[in-house]
């Protein structure tokens, strides 16, 4: 049986926040992941689909789902278009915390917090068209197309518990994040790809700087708006998907 003697003074560790704002430069390419809205709603009300309807239809719009694919801040008074959750780039430090001595994955998630719902991504999306392997038994394969950023970078606010970590350690730890982990789709996380890597820079690095200058709200606009492909499969697909969508008497919309 444990007792306590009735005068021993409970001491309790005095905690409080930290905070610090750091450049973020993407060292692979970002794929952009988000569910699009069709998919969503035939979560929420899915429609049975007969044999006339689906020969009726497109299968896929690969302009659609380019678009369809990213996160969109909404309104003209926001640095850019294109966002990406908060809490990808947490979970990439919760997730690395397993490889990284000294750090546990579930205490990193409740001391590290990445500030607001979304961050704001900056750089040009292209077309991206890939050969995917569905998520059934039978493994089916796909043709998925995704908004991919070449070059891109952000702006993160990182706040932390102190005095149990100090700013050095979690800069650290998301600097691992950004080399074993990633953003986005076919992140080094997956085991697959090697894309959504990041690195943390300071705000006068020239790559840095030049991301933000010309890859804001209006260049994303004009990107989305007219998309252009990434590499020479997406180009041929699409080329001959839009030829051959149109001689079937379908209207692809661009």
């Amino acid at each position: 049986m444990v007792t306590t003697k009735a005068n021993e003074e409970i001491s309790i560790l005095e905690v409080s926040q930290g905070r610090f704002e750091c450049c973020i430069l993407g060292r692979t390419p970002l794929i952009m992941n988000r569910m699009s809205e069709k998919a969503g709603r035939e979560l929420l009300l899915p429609r049975r689909k007969t044999a006339a309807d689906k020969a009726g239809s497109l299968k896929h719009n690969p302009p659609e789902e380019f678009r369809a694919s990213a996160y969109r801040a909404v309104g003209e008074d926001v640095p850019t278009r294109l966002l990406l959750l908060a809490t990808a780039f947490k979970g990439a430090m919760r997730s690395v915390a397993v490889d990284i001595p000294g750090a546990a994955k579930a205490q990193i998630g409740r001391l590290t917090y990445v500030d607001g719902d979304h961050v704001s991504i900056y750089g040009i999306p292209k077309l991206l068209m890939s050969i995917t392997r569905s998520a059934d038994m039978n493994r089916t394969p796909d043709v998925r197309t995704r908004a991919i950023v070449p070059h891109w970078a952000c702006r993160l606010g990182v706040t932390y518990v102190k005095p149990i970590l100090r700013e050095q350690a979690v800069a650290n730890l998301l600097a691992a994040a950004g080399i074993m982990r990633g953003v986005g789709d076919w992140r080094p996380e997956k085991g697959a790809g090697n894309y959504g890597q990041f690195e943390l820079v300071s705000q006068d690095d020239a790559k840095f700087k030049a991301i933000l200058s010309g890859g804001g709200m209006a260049a994303q606009d004009a990107a989305l708006a007219k998309p252009e492909c990434y590499d020479a499969e997406s180009h041929d697909l699409l080329a001959w998907f839009t030829t051959t969508a149109s001689e079937r008497g379908f209207k692809v919309v661009a």
